[in-house]
């Protein structure tokens, strides 16, 4: 039988697993749209910076699968996303079909998704006990997500 306090330890080694599996979905996701965004775009310029946002994406899936292992676990995810993610690259899909402003349509889902991805870290980083190195780490992507929803909206302006 299990004291108290392993018990506990348990289960939060199972929320921050979900935790970080969760987030490790969601940047498979925004890296796989991101570069269905570039298969899309027209202008060089966003093409250029869809292609940074992928591999920063990326980048955040290493940094929290090398998290998970080092809680000696294993990623459930293999990079393949989740079916709302599937959902949204399906949807750009389509809206950049139907409409004449391309690249418009695909900076305004990458903002929409950017913006989901933001409130998805603040909700984890403030509803959470974290280690102060998961902390850091989430706060650091944050502040990158919300570096990039300032630059999609420059684009966007442009783009007009």
């Amino acid at each position: 039988m299990k004291t108290t306090r392993e018990a506990a330890r348990e289960e939060s080694h199972r929320n921050m697993l979900q935790i970080l599996s969760s987030l490790l979905e969601k940047n498979y996701d925004a890296e796989k749209g991101y570069k269905k965004a570039i298969e899309h775009a027209d202008r060089r310029d966003i093409k250029v910076f869809l292609k940074e946002q992928a591999v920063r994406r990326n980048h955040f899936a290493t940094e929290l699968d090398k998290e998970i292992h080092m809680l000696n676990e294993h990623p459930d995810s293999k990079g393949n996303g989740s079916v709302l993610g599937n959902l949204h690259k399906f949807w750009m899909d389509f809206r950049t079909a139907i409409t004449k402003k391309e690249d418009e349509a695909l900076l305004e889902e990458c903002l929409r998704g950017e913006k989901v991805s933001l409130k998805e870290y603040e909700r984890v980083i403030e509803k959470n006990i974290l280690s102060p190195r998961i902390k850091t780490l989430l706060e650091t992507q944050r502040d990158h997500i919300k570096k990039t929803i300032s630059e999609i909206k420059r684009l966007e302006q442009i783009a007009d």
